[in-house]
């Protein structure tokens, strides 16, 4: 069974060659942007408030799956506010000095868009206190009673935080946000919209609505997957079907490529089939099930059963996970009654 769950085209979080699409396909207006349409309204507002009267946009947290348009939201506010963006990550702000260099270095309005921000160490969190309050930066000289904290004043500029995981915030972190946006699941229309807008600009020629909407269902409600999926399809049929994207070549890409229509592959299926034929389809514990198929707990916690529970599928109980009846009827075996 493979192990870089990177490789898989259903996986959600960022690979490498997600990042020159992204920037092919990323929209630059608010108007441009499909789904998510409350924060969009919310945002615009804000925005045109800030404009109004002349002030750097309130700091702004952002959260949601992976995939569904964090970054590229940010981008956009930056873009529709007409100001700077510096992008860096939690992981990327190892020291205080770090945090330091980037603060220092903002101009007046600029945007700071921290990605994984729950993953900024406290004691880099306890630095950023004082610049999102107050726009200062306290830097402690020396050690000891004789230590003395000088304040350097920083421009006024926004913070744009990104997570995945909210609840890794701490409560001080997250109170200093002004708006708090929760990026949902997309709307099946939204990701057809997204589908063949996007099918334009990567030159790819759909024949019929039918092919947008098998392309959809896959997508698990999420755009980058969707992006991903049409580029694979577009490549597949550049081959098989002289560059037309049609229902029946896309039925053979995703045989090829081992997507059903709920937008499972081999792996996710691997794991139900597990549960159901070596544990009688559970409860069965996390780490036997990551012992069973080769991947580590944590894998298996936080890439592949988030959209089996959220489909239904994957149960969890206090003596372990199970497999639903409708994961049963969708891979076609019968449930054994005890």
């Amino acid at each position: 069974m493979p192990t870089n769950q990177q490789a898989r085209i259903v996986n959600s979080k960022k690979i490498n060659n997600d990042k020159t699409l992204d920037l092919t396909l990323r929209p630059k207006k608010l108007a441009d942007y499909v789904g998510q349409n409350r924060i969009k309204e919310n945002l615009k507002i804000t925005i045109q408030a800030a404009q109004k009267r002349q002030e750097p946009i309130e700091h702004i947290l952002l959260y949601g799956a992976p995939g569904l348009g964090k970054t590229t939201l940010a981008h956009i506010i930056a873009n529709e506010s007409n100001r700077n963006i510096k992008i860096t990550s939690g992981p990327a702000i190892e020291k205080s000095g770090d945090l330091a260099a980037i603060l220092t270095n903002l101009q007046a309005n600029d945007v700071l868009f921290i990605d994984e921000i729950h993953r900024l160490n406290k004691g880099i969190e306890e630095i950023l206190y004082p610049a999102m309050e107050d726009y200062a930066l306290d830097i402690i000289i020396g050690k000891g009673p004789s230590a003395k904290i000088l304040r350097i004043d920083l421009p006024h500029f926004t913070i744009i935080g990104a997570t995945t995981k909210i609840s890794r915030l701490s409560s001080a972190l997250r109170d200093r946000f002004g708006l708090i946006n929760h990026l949902n699941f997309y709307k099946h229309d939204d990701i057809e919209q997204i589908i063949k807008h996007n099918a334009g600009l990567l030159n790819a020629v759909i024949k019929d609505n039918a092919a947008i909407a098998e392309i959809a269902k896959r997508s698990r409600r999420t755009p980058r997957v969707a992006n991903r999926l049409l580029r694979r399809v577009r490549d597949y049929c550049e081959i098989k079907n002289n560059g037309l994207i049609d229902f029946n070549t896309c039925e053979q890409a995703w045989q090829a490529l081992g997507i059903d229509e709920l937008g499972l592959d081999l792996i996710d299926r691997e794991i139900l089939e597990i549960i159901i034929n070596k544990f009688h389809g559970g409860p069965v514990g996390l780490n036997t099930i990551a012992a069973a198929t080769g991947e580590d707990v944590a894998t298996i916690e936080e890439v592949y059963e988030p959209y089996l529970m959220q489909i239904g599928f994957l149960d969890r109980s206090p003596r372990g996970r199970l497999a639903t009846d409708a994961a049963y009827k969708h891979l076609g075996i019968v449930k054994k009654r005890s």
